[in-house]
């Protein structure tokens, strides 16, 4: 696969997560200021979906399922979270967020989250 067009930049506030769908993949487009991040779309943690529950505020978004913490621009864990974000490339081309897709990006789900 290649680049492609995800959304207009202006369409993403500065600390919130939008999903958007490219070619059968979901994806959560973030703005962090000053630029943009991608990730798959569900929490690495129990497969809640992002986009519906996380709460962004100084570039650190948070699922509130079990309060999982990461920072926006790097994916790294912050807080209680034990798995990062994965992250897909991102560039800006003019108005327009572009993420090279290659591949879906997925997390290992395992039953021995449960108990969080």
């Amino acid at each position: 696969m290649t680049w492609k067009a995800v959304c207009v930049a202006a369409d993403v506030a500065v600390d919130t997560v939008k999903k958007y769908e490219v070619d059968g993949i979901n994806i959560l487009i973030a703005n962090v200021g000053d630029g943009f991040r991608a990730y798959p779309t569900m929490c690495p943690h129990m497969e809640e979906p992002l986009h519906e529950s996380a709460i962004c505020s100084n570039g650190t978004m948070t699922c509130t399922k079990h309060l999982w913490q990461w920072d926006m621009k790097t994916g790294e864990v912050r807080g209680p979270a034990e798995k990062p974000l994965l992250m897909y490339q991102v560039k800006l081309e003019g108005e327009q967020v572009m993420v090279f897709l290659d591949q879906e990006l997925e997390y290992d789900f395992d039953d021995d989250d449960d108990d969080f």
